[in-house]
């Protein structure tokens, strides 16, 4: 059961190829950069590793789809890293060029991993180069067979592994899994995303009523206060983050519905706590103040505690209701996605300069508390993308599908 007309599909692939032009510019020579509000770059900038994985990937879907420009732009990312912000030393990748020591976060990784089964499905040229080093990484140095996690991040050389266990690096591992499963058609990447899977969200949420806990320390206690002077840290912030119930909600489903293609059966439990998870999300996380919207954090008492609206969280949000509507056909999950899109047509997408509005405060006016300028293309795209796609463990995947 879609919930796309033909008017509405028209106009979210309007978006996306909107969203997709503006981005266009953030290209510099070692990768990609962020972009202000206007879509300009900096005088000084230099291409960040995670934006430049994201955007790689994102364009790379854009190849997909048959867009001009995009199997180009994304060729130049694969290009870039693999030559750029690779560390040819002792493996993986730096998030800048000149980041000789930075530690090697598993959140940067997954999305490489995501570029390259991406760019491996589009074709595009060095993908399965960069496909087969990124999976190498993965499965080398940060999955946990024992745990059936992955480790958060090391220094440079491997040698020095943190002391810390997060839901954000698992969750985007998870995504990059399904990708690579859909990729390769091997489903060992299928069930270590499910292994991930049960015991964030059906364990671990279920034990905070669908709110999902996001740090621990690495025998797995629950560190409460984590962040507490820094709680609007863009990755690792203080307390609950609604978001990321969304996203984990709509990751839940597209891994139920891969284990049903690939295996005739999935978990009974993935439906149900895919939709306490979206409930939390948007009961717990929408605020009335203002012009409404889901706040970027929620303390422990479920109470707004960072009140800025991060583009993410209504995006994947908006992912989550799609999917959980096909999947249920309840009409609670249609009208939120209705909501949610007003929202982010009247608040979020800037209709002067182009792209979204990476953060706005509660009155709807461009912030810069949590996210600055316009750096993000992935979240905003990928949203634009899945109503119009079947459900799949990927949107490679889907679009292929929806060629079929």
């Amino acid at each position: 059961m879609q919930i796309a007309t033909e008017a509405h599909r028209l106009w979210l692939l309007n978006q996306g190829q909107r969203l997709l032009d503006f981005s266009k510019n953030a290209r510099v020579a070692d990768g990609f950069c962020a972009l202000d509000g206007m879509g300009e770059k900096s005088r000084k900038a230099e291409a960040d590793g995670i934006l430049t994985a994201r955007m790689t990937h994102s364009f790379a879907l854009g190849a997909l789809l048959g867009i001009p420009g995009c199997h180009a732009m994304s060729a130049h990312g694969v290009d870039c890293l693999l030559h750029h912000l690779n560390d040819p030393d002792h493996g993986g990748w730096r998030e800048k060029r000149a980041d000789i020591a930075g530690r090697k976060q598993a959140y940067y990784h997954a999305f490489i991993a995501l570029a390259g089964a991406t760019c491996k499905e589009a074709r595009i040229q060095g993908g399965d180069l960069l496909f087969q080093s990124a999976t190498h990484i993965l499965e080398t140095h940060f999955w946990s067979e024992t745990e059936g996690v992955v480790y958060e991040s090391f220094s440079a050389d491997w040698q020095d592994r943190e002391d810390y266990r997060g839901a954000n690096a698992n969750m985007h591992t998870t995504e990059a899994m399904l990708a690579l499963s859909a990729a390769t058609g091997d489903i060992k990447w299928l069930h270590r995303a499910v292994r991930i899977l049960e015991r964030f969200v059906h364990h671990l949420s279920r034990q905070h009523d669908y709110c999902m806990a996001e740090h621990f320390d690495a025998d797995w206690n629950l560190l409460p206060d984590y962040n507490i002077e820094r709680k609007a840290d863009p990755l690792r912030p203080y307390g609950l983050t609604p978001g990321h119930f969304a996203e984990w909600a709509h990751l839940t489903l597209k891994a139920e519905a891969h284990a049903i293609a690939k295996m005739g059966r999935a978990p009974a439990w993935m439906c149900p706590d895919a939709e306490g998870l979206f409930r939390s999300a948007v009961e717990k996380g929408w605020c009335h103040e203002g012009t409404g919207g889901i706040v970027y954090t929620l303390d422990w008492e479920r109470r707004p505690c960072v009140t800025s609206r991060a583009h993410w969280v209504q995006a994947e949000t908006i992912v989550a209701a799609d999917i959980l509507y096909r999947r249920t056909g309840h009409e609670y999950y249609r009208e939120w996605y209705q909501k949610l899109w007003d929202y982010v047509d009247l608040t979020m997408i800037d209709p002067k300069y182009g792209s979204w509005f990476n953060e706005v405060d509660a009155e709807g006016v461009a912030s810069g508390e949590i996210y600055p300028g316009k750096a993000d293309l992935y979240h905003a795209f990928q949203c634009t993308l899945s109503p119009l796609l079947p459900v799949a463990a990927s949107l490679a995947e889907a679009i292929w599908l929806s060629k079929a």
